[in-house]
């Protein structure tokens, strides 16, 4: 998947999905699958077995249960937000006087 405009730390909306309306900051991007997982969003419930060496004392040292997981989303189910203007925006692209490339907000023409 090309051209992927979303990267890590940036802070995006789920637009669709169960979650839709979370906002979360980026954990992980992989471009490749087109996938991104985003910070208390797609929690899952994981079930763990204890685990480790016991002590001499005889406690465990990793308590087991049922722990929240976060799962990858669709990228295309999220939208980048702009800080400026604090709403959900499509990414556009703007060259500086410099040359260099930089992304930039399609509402509010603010950088990403």
């Amino acid at each position: 998947m090309p051209g992927v405009n979303i990267k890590k730390d940036d802070m995006v909306r789920v637009m669709t999905g169960k979650d839709r309306g979370k906002q979360g900051r980026v954990v992980r991007v992989l471009p490749s699958d087109g996938r991104i997982m985003v910070d208390g969003v797609a929690l899952a419930k994981k079930h763990a077995r204890t685990q480790g060496k016991r002590s001499s004392g005889g406690q465990q040292l990793q308590q087991g249960g049922i722990i929240d997981v976060e799962m990858f989303v669709d990228i295309s189910n999220v939208q980048i937000v702009c800080g400026k203007c604090d709403q959900p925006t499509r990414v556009g692209a703007k060259i500086n006087d410099d040359g260099s490339k930089v992304r930039i907000c399609r509402k509010c023409e603010a950088e990403l």
